[in-house]
């Protein structure tokens, strides 16, 4: 039996080793504050751990995962929550894509001024989640805010965080999307400078009129930077927790799953009223959390996947 031997990029016998070397401290600081965690929260899922030093940790099984799905009021609500977090994901991800592509296919125009506008729209997403968060609680302060103070020009008042759950709700999906549609807009421009000009240029002596050139010229090969914002969106909504934190806080009718994670597992039920640390229970929310990410995030590349070898193969 003959041997081949190989000829390594950067060396050959046991220094060769060294594309391993280089990649092992970050495969190394990878496990440890990424996977180690991971593996952590699904072990305490399994327990009724507190946090809190000094108390003994017991092994219960399913227990946690019994009762979040499957026992008495709180199981209702918090797959009342669940299904909250879907209609997040849905509005978000819809109006977020729609907008993005729109705001994109307006400022890849040659106008003066473009520049100034996707800084413009932009600049939200370099802002952290409190910043927003609270520039947005005083403009909808319901006595003395702008928002306030321009619908009392037209005679009519609104509580908005502070009113009805559906309209709390309501305003946290819109502060979401003015959050993060920046970004969405920067992957779609990005998608767009890479199309070459001449295409557009035959299809304009086919005789091709603005709508069609963005079908059939735009769009298909946008499709790697829709297929990125698509998935982007979807799980970036089915995480989101802290707006909720920042806007509302813990109020019936408006947690998402995420906000649920973090309230139960850091004692937070009703604005200020804090209660034992539950965060073997809150480590099992978490774990039904990532499965329906998971889930939705391999439907969703599924569904992309196939549209892209359809375009771009």
């Amino acid at each position: 039996m003959q041997f081949t031997k190989r000829n390594y990029l950067f060396a050959r016998g046991w220094k060769s080793a060294a594309p391993i070397i280089l990649l092992l401290p970050g495969f190394i600081l990878y496990l440890v504050i990424a996977v180690g965690p991971s593996m952590a929260t699904a072990v305490y899922s399994f327990t009724d751990a507190t946090g809190i030093r000094g108390i003994a940790i017991n092994w219960v099984g399913f227990e946690n995962y019994d009762e979040f799905l499957f026992r008495g009021a709180a199981s209702r609500d918090n797959i009342a929550a669940l299904t909250r977090t879907l209609y997040f994901c849905f509005f978000v991800t819809t109006i977020q894509f729609v907008l993005g592509l729109l705001l994109a296919v307006l400022l890849n125009s040659k106008l003066k001024g473009t520049t100034f506008f996707r800084t413009l729209f932009f600049m939200p997403v370099i802002l952290g989640v409190a910043i927003q968060g609270l520039i947005w609680k005083l403009f909808l302060l319901p006595r003395g805010g702008p928002a306030a103070e321009l619908f009392s020009l037209f005679g009519t008042t609104s509580e908005f965080l502070g009113g009805q759950p559906k309209q709390a709700f309501a305003w946290v999906i819109v502060v979401q999307i003015w959050s993060n549609v920046g970004i969405t807009m920067v992957i779609f421009l990005a998608g767009m400078q890479t199309i070459p000009d001449y295409l557009y240029e035959a299809a304009k002596i086919d005789g091709a009129n603005g709508w069609q050139l963005f079908r059939n010229v735009t769009w298909p090969l946008l499709t790697p930077a829709a297929n990125t914002n698509f998935l982007l969106n979807i799980i970036g909504s089915l995480q989101a927790w802290q707006l909720f934190l920042v806007l509302i806080g813990y109020r019936p009718g408006t947690q998402v799953l995420g906000y649920l994670v973090f309230a139960e597992g850091f004692g937070q039920t009703s604005g200020s009223v804090m209660t034992a640390f539950r965060q073997g229970y809150a480590a099992a929310a978490s774990i039904a959390l990532f499965m329906l990410v998971l889930l939705i995030a391999l439907s969703a590349n599924f569904i992309v996947s196939r549209r892209e070898k359809k375009y771009m193969l």
